[in-house]
């Protein structure tokens, strides 16, 4: 992982080169300060002040450099304006020229300097240019603890899941809970399959070594307000016995970026010691092939005691996340939000970078979109329709896993978590892409954690302590 700490400091004083953030509005008025040798270097460089634009020319006293930022607007700075020239400033420390309300943009400045290198022979050498802040030391360390978090997320996401298996994400849990006084319980084996029918049966087809599991982590006094995170471990999907094409199997080792968005939050929550009752719940499982497979036609008995026809057996995210609901309602959580991968409709619906977003709580609801506007980590709210319930019916059960209509896929998904959800919790379901398909600056193709702000922004105006 990335030590951001050493790319983000307070400022203290030493050397460094000025950045100067400016837009199309500002620019002239720099200009025209800075007349002299600079002007016809920065009018030759067709150098507008555009987002993403970077110029680097001679400081003002000689001898050294300064460099123009194009920020788009300057009264909107995002997250990543700084993205673009952390990518391709080099080594050394660099400083705001002038008071500039920088808000998040430093967040960009950081994960622009992260890759996952795992897999790489040549690792890069260096660790890239240092920005200094004026900020209390407070933000810049919540500005790097924001920066793990998202990073955690894109690095489990971009790992392959011959190395990311329910053993392996169980391993990441344990090494943070033995460094974070967190204590861990998990379930599997015969255990597993009596008490979560579901989670076993989804994970049933995998190898002894791929073996299912629920895996859960507490932290926090019992007499503080309970909130349970939940995230979708479906370390590989295959679709099970109905088959993905290879088009659709080649990105599904995302298909745990649920509990990869649940473990950063989870980190998160603990780090800033929220005065919480933390609930972490993954249900980690590798829907694969066998004759160990759960099939189309079989009737599984949830935890709840509901009993659910499959329909479609890569339906299956839906499964292990309404035995996870029913056990976060054995704990009594007021708050529960879960995270997952779960349906291609979202995506056709919003595209990749909008998690849909479901909620029985307007409060709720209303904070978590505030927030994500707040935090350019945008969500989009869509209906609980009660209207499309009817289309869960099954002529044998309680309800089928998948709906008889091809339509509102990610509404009748969200409606039969639903039903798990326990009475008088406020609950949110994200159904997000953690996937980002195309690069921008800070942003590269691959693994993304979209919602993960967002949900840790809203939480925190109701529970972290003032």
């Amino acid at each position: 992982m990335t030590d951001f700490s050493l790319l983000l400091r307070p400022d203290r004083g030493e050397a460094a080169h000025p950045l100067h953030l400016v837009d199309a509005e500002l620019l002239p008025e720099w200009l025209k300060a800075n007349a002299g040798s600079r002007r016809p270097l920065v009018e030759a460089a067709r150098f507008e002040g555009k987002a993403g634009q970077l110029l680097v020319i001679p400081a003002a006293a000689g001898g050294d450099f300064e460099v123009l930022v194009g920020v788009g607007k300057l009264a909107q700075l995002s997250p990543w304006c700084l993205a673009a020239a952390a990518e391709r400033l080099p080594e050394g420390s660099y400083r705001m020229a002038g008071e500039v309300p920088l808000g998040t943009a430093a967040l960009g400045w950081l994960l622009a300097q992260h890759r996952l290198t795992r897999y790489k022979s040549k690792k890069d050498a260096g660790t890239g240019p240092r920005l200094l802040l004026s900020q209390e030391p407070a933000r810049v360390e919540e500005m790097i603890r924001l920066a793990d978090a998202t990073a955690l997320v894109r690095d489990l996401v971009d790992t392959p899941a011959a190395d990311l298996g329910p053993a392996e994400l169980e391993r990441e849990v344990r090494d943070w809970a033995a460094a974070s006084g967190v204590e861990v319980e998990v379930t599997k084996g015969d255990a597993l399959e009596q008490g979560f029918p579901m989670i076993h049966a989804v994970g049933a087809a995998a190898t002894a070594a791929r073996a299912p599991r629920l895996i859960e982590a507490f932290h926090g006094d019992p007499s503080h307000p309970r909130l349970a995170i939940i995230g979708k471990g479906v370390v590989f999907d295959s679709g099970g016995l109905d088959i993905k094409p290879a088009s659709g199997m080649r990105l599904m080792k995302k298909d745990m970026g649920g509990a990869a968005h649940a473990f950063a939050l989870a980190r998160l929550i603990v780090a800033e010691r929220w005065p919480v009752r933390l609930h972490l719940l993954i249900p980690a499982v590798e829907n694969a092939i066998s004759s160990a497979s759960f099939r189309p036609g079989d009737i599984l008995v949830s935890r709840a005691g509901l009993t659910v026809e499959v329909d479609n057996t890569d339906a299956e995210g839906r499964l292990v996340l309404g035995d996870a609901l029913t056990r976060a309602g054995e704990e009594k959580a007021e708050t529960i939000v879960d995270f997952a991968t779960l349906t291609g409709a979202a995506r056709v619906a919003l595209g990749p970078d909008l998690p849909a977003t479901f909620s029985n709580d307007e409060e709720l609801a209303g904070d978590l979109l505030a927030s994500g506007t707040e935090v350019a980590d945008p969500l989009w709210r869509m209906p609980l329709w009660d209207g499309y319930d009817e289309q869960l019916k099954s002529d044998l059960a309680d309800m089928a896993n998948s709906a008889d209509s091809p339509f509102a896929g990610s509404i009748t998904a969200a409606l039969f978590l639903r039903r798990f959800v326990p009475e008088g919790a406020r609950w949110a379901h994200l159904d997000t892409f953690a996937w980002r398909p195309a690069p921008r600056p800070g942003r590269p193709k691959g693994g993304e954690a979209l919602g993960l702000r967002a949900v840790h922004a809203a939480l925190a105006k109701r529970y972290r302590r003032k």
